[in-house]
C-alpha cells in the first residue's frame, strides 16, 4: 500500500489540456474545474490573468499540451496566488492511440483515494511510477480493491456491452475527458452505469479503456498480469466519437 500523505498545499493545483492548431481543447470545462479547486483549497477567487496565461501559451502551438497551474505565492499579500502557463509539443501517436499502443496499468491501493483535486504534488504515486517500466500506469486501488482511477486518467470497465465507470464521490478526479466520454455513450445510445467495482469485476469484464485530457481514450491491454482484450464496438465508437469532437470531423476514421 502506498503510503498515505496529505498533499503539500504549497505546491498548487493543476490542469493538463490538448492543444490543437493554437487552441487548448475544453478550455471551459477544465477552467471551472481549477477555480472551483483555487476557491474549495485557498478560500479565495482564482487569479483573473489564467484565461489570458493559457491562450497566450497555447496559441503558436499546433499540437501539444499545456500545464496551468495555480500556486500560493511565496511571497505578498496573505492569500496572493501565482499562475503557470507551459507548453510542450507532443507527438500525434499519443492521442486516442490504437491497440498496438495500449497502456498497461499495475494495480496500487490508496486508502481513500487521490481526491477530488488535481494536486500538483503527486508523492504518493512516486513509489509507483518508479517502479513502472514503459507506458505502465498505477491503478488506483481503495481498500477492498475497489477501482478508483490510473494516475492520468478514469478508467471504465466494458462489461457484456455495457460502460461502468467509478462515480465521482470525491475519491476521485472529475475528469474532463471522463465527462466527454459519458455524454458521448448517451449521444450513442450506449449503456453506461456510474456504479463501484472491484478488481475482480474489472478483470472478470476482459475489457477496458481510460480517458485522459491529452491522450483521449486509450484501450487497456493488461492489469497487472492479467490480460485484456483489444476494444470492441462500444469503445470503438466513444473513441471515434469524442477523437472527432476534439481534433475535426476528418479524424474520426
Amino acid at each position: 500500500m502506498a503510503e498515505h500523505l496529505p498533499p503539500d498545499r504549497a505546491s498548487g493545483v493543476f490542469e493538463t489540456l490538448l492543444v490543437v492548431d493554437g487552441a487548448p481543447v475544453e478550455l471551459d470545462a477544465h477552467l471551472a474545474r481549477l477555480c472551483a479547486s483555487v476557491r474549495a483549497l485557498f478560500g479565495v477567487e482564482p487569479p483573473g490573468e489564467i484565461v489570458g496565461r493559457a491562450l497566450e501559451a497555447s496559441a503558436a502551438l499546433p499540437l501539444g499540451r499545456l500545464r496551468l497551474t495555480v500556486a500560493p505565492a511565496s511571497s505578498g499579500a496573505p492569500g496572493a496566488l501565482v499562475v503557470d502557463a507551459a507548453t510542450c509539443p507532443i507527438d500525434a501517436t499519443q492521442l486516442f492511440p490504437p491497440w498496438e499502443r495500449a497502456v498497461a496499468l499495475d494495480p496500487l491501493t490508496i486508502a481513500g483515494g487521490l481526491g477530488a483535486h488535481k494536486w500538483v504534488d503527486r508523492r504518493r504515486l512516486a513509489t509507483a511510477a518508479a517502479r513502472a517500466t514503459g507506458d505502465r500506469l498505477p491503478l488506483v486501488l481503495d481498500e477492498g480493491d475497489e477501482v478508483l482511477e490510473a494516475s492520468r486518467a478514469n478508467v471504465f470497465s466494458v462489461e457484456d456491452g455495457v460502460l461502468l465507470t467509478p462515480a465521482t464521490d470525491g475519491r476521485i478526479l472529475p475528469g474532463v475527458a471522463r465527462a466527454r466520454a459519458i455524454d458521448v455513450a448517451g449521444t450513442l445510445g450506449i449503456e453506461l452505469r456510474e456504479e463501484p467495482f472491484d478488481l475482480t469485476r474489472l478483470l472478470a469484464a476482459g475489457e477496458a479503456f481510460v480517458t485522459g485530457s491529452v491522450r483521449g481514450v486509450e484501450p487497456v491491454r493488461s492489469i497487472g498480469d492479467a490480460e485484456l482484450a483489444a476494444p470492441g464496438d462500444e469503445a470503438r465508437a466513444v473513441a471515434a466519437e469524442l477523437r472527432g469532437r476534439w481534433i475535426g470531423a476528418g479524424a474520426r476514421a
